[in-house]
């Protein structure tokens, strides 16, 4: 299978990803200085190059098409187990000795993004750390590779849902929660987040996505949440806080937290619906 992908140096990474983010990228991989993307298609390669090119004039970007079924075992030969919290995430079951005593979760490289390496993913897992899990349900907007979503069930969560438009995204999830069969209760689903249908129901939701589209979708996503319950968001940089701040009105910021350029905010939903 070709894949349509932007190979890029010369350019900060997480600077790159947060302008392709725009447009849709299935994967990224850093190796040295050097930095590349993948796309679904190749319109949204191209868009995304016309968009780095012009914030960065400095990049030296090209775009090609390549055979990549290999990608993910390369992936994972560069990847090494990181802890984040107590919490530890492993690219690879192949020894489970080391998923114990500590919480564990294995998910593996693929094109679904979020193997906890990225800040962005750091900051998600430590904010549902902080939250009170047990016996309550989260819905995982963007899920991604499921990580989140599997590691809510892990930290304590009843049960949780991970949707994601994009259908690989939702393989890849779905194939990291049969690698950890300790985890129970979990689902995902292929969705757009302007189509699915989201009830007050959920405890908890967790999105990680970006400061445009947190921005864009912040009232639909704070509708999913029962009264008083939590949204974790993730995602935005510094200087899109204050759209993601106006976007979530009127729930109560109930907790921040930075890395580098990239912020994650904590809001409790308000104690009535939304008018």
């Amino acid at each position: 299978m070709l894949y349509p992908i932007l190979s890029l140096t010369g350019v900060d990474g997480d600077l790159a990803l947060a302008v392709a983010d725009d447009y849709g990228p299935t994967a990224a991989e850093q190796v040295g200085n050097s930095l590349t993307i993948f796309f679904r298609d190749p319109q949204a390669r191209d868009d995304a190059r016309q968009a780095i090119a012009a914030a960065f004039p400095a990049a030296v970007v090209a775009a090609r098409e390549v055979d990549d079924e290999n990608w993910a075992r390369r992936s994972q030969e560069n990847l090494q187990p990181i802890t984040i919290g107590r919490l530890t995430v492993h690219p690879s079951g192949r020894d489970l000795r080391l998923l114990r005593p500590s919480p564990a979760i294995v998910i593996q490289p693929s094109m679904g993004f979020g193997t906890g390496h990225h800040a962005t993913t750091r900051l998600c897992l430590l904010a549902l750390q902080r939250e009170a899990l047990a016996g309550r349900s989260v819905l995982d907007i963007g899920t991604g590779s499921g990580i989140l979503a599997i590691a809510s069930v892990l930290l304590g969560a009843s049960r949780a849902v991970g949707i994601d438009n994009d259908p690989d995204a939702i393989h890849a999830a779905r194939e990291n929660l049969s690698l950890n069969p300790q985890v129970t209760g979990v689902a995902f689903q292929v969705a757009e987040l302007g189509e699915f249908r989201l009830n007050p129901s959920t405890d908890i939701a967790v999105a990680n996505l970006t400061g445009a589209v947190l921005a864009r979708e912040g009232r639909r996503i704070l509708a999913a949440v029962r009264p008083g319950g939590r949204i974790i968001v993730s995602g935005l940089l510094a200087e899109e806080r204050g759209d993601v701040l106006a976007a979530f009105q009127p729930a109560a910021l109930a907790g921040e937290q930075q890395e580098d350029e990239w912020v994650a905010l904590a809001f409790t939903a308000p104690p009535n619906d939304l008018p």
